[in-house]
């Protein structure tokens, strides 16, 4: 499966498992802030064909971008269950699959108090050149916090995929992904959050909502309402 041919279809992908929903009252998120929708991967991570499904989707996009890892690692906890299953379908489809190569890592969502520092952080030690793997993306202290926390394990990150990325700003106004890429990654994503509300088409109220909190937190400002 080529992303170029299947990029669209990820989009529908998407829509018909409501991965974005809408609340007509809104929820508090993990940032801190209201919103009236939520990106939620959890339904699909839950559901074995879905999630190889939605895997068969990563591997094709990562090869459109000429990746190639010794090793997928998922942000602790969030995207644990998208590294280790993207990795064992990608070692075991690769001409060099043998033992010793693709190693099978997992990040601890807390860190052990005792014990060799790779032991503390690790289950499986990230080895070779990986990709970062998040499901979706806000503020990315999440991510950059792992990212740093490789970093001090000297592991070589060859770039940074997130299935959706909310395009939000920082508090302090910065946006994540410049922060990254001063730190000399890359990052990817394969949905945007704009783009798949636009397909949504919520109701006026409540693209009302999200017009306003993308005022104060968006990237960019957004206009679902143009075609109402």
């Amino acid at each position: 499966m080529m992303w170029e041919e299947s990029e669209e279809d990820f989009k529908k992908f998407i829509i018909e498992n409501k991965v974005i929903g809408f609340f007509e009252k809104p929820i508090k998120l993990k940032s801190g802030r209201y919103s009236y929708f939520y990106v939620n991967w959890r339904t699909i991570a839950e559901d074995v064909y879905l999630f190889d499904k939605l895997t068969d989707y990563l591997i094709s996009y990562t090869k459109h971008l000429k990746l190639e890892p010794d090793c997928f690692y998922g942000v602790p906890e969030g995207a644990t269950k998208l590294g280790i299953i993207t990795q064992f379908k990608w070692a075991k489809n690769h001409d060099n699959y043998k033992p010793g190569v693709f190693p099978l890592s997992m990040g601890r969502g807390k860190p052990k108090e005792h014990g060799d520092p790779k032991d503390r952080f690790f289950l499986g030690f990230p080895k070779g050149n990986i990709v970062v793997l998040e499901d979706v993306s806000t503020t990315g202290q999440s991510l950059i916090n792992c990212i740093q926390e490789l970093r001090n394990n000297n592991i070589n990150i060859l770039g940074i995929i997130a299935l959706t990325n909310r395009e939000e700003i920082r508090e302090d106004g910065s946006y994540f992904e410049d922060i990254l890429m001063e730190m000399g990654l890359k990052y990817h994503s394969m949905s945007s959050i704009t783009e798949i509300l636009n397909l949504l088409n919520p109701q006026p109220e409540i693209a009302h909502q999200i017009e306003n909190y993308y005022k104060k937190y968006g990237i960019r400002e957004i206009n679902l309402s143009k075609s109402k």
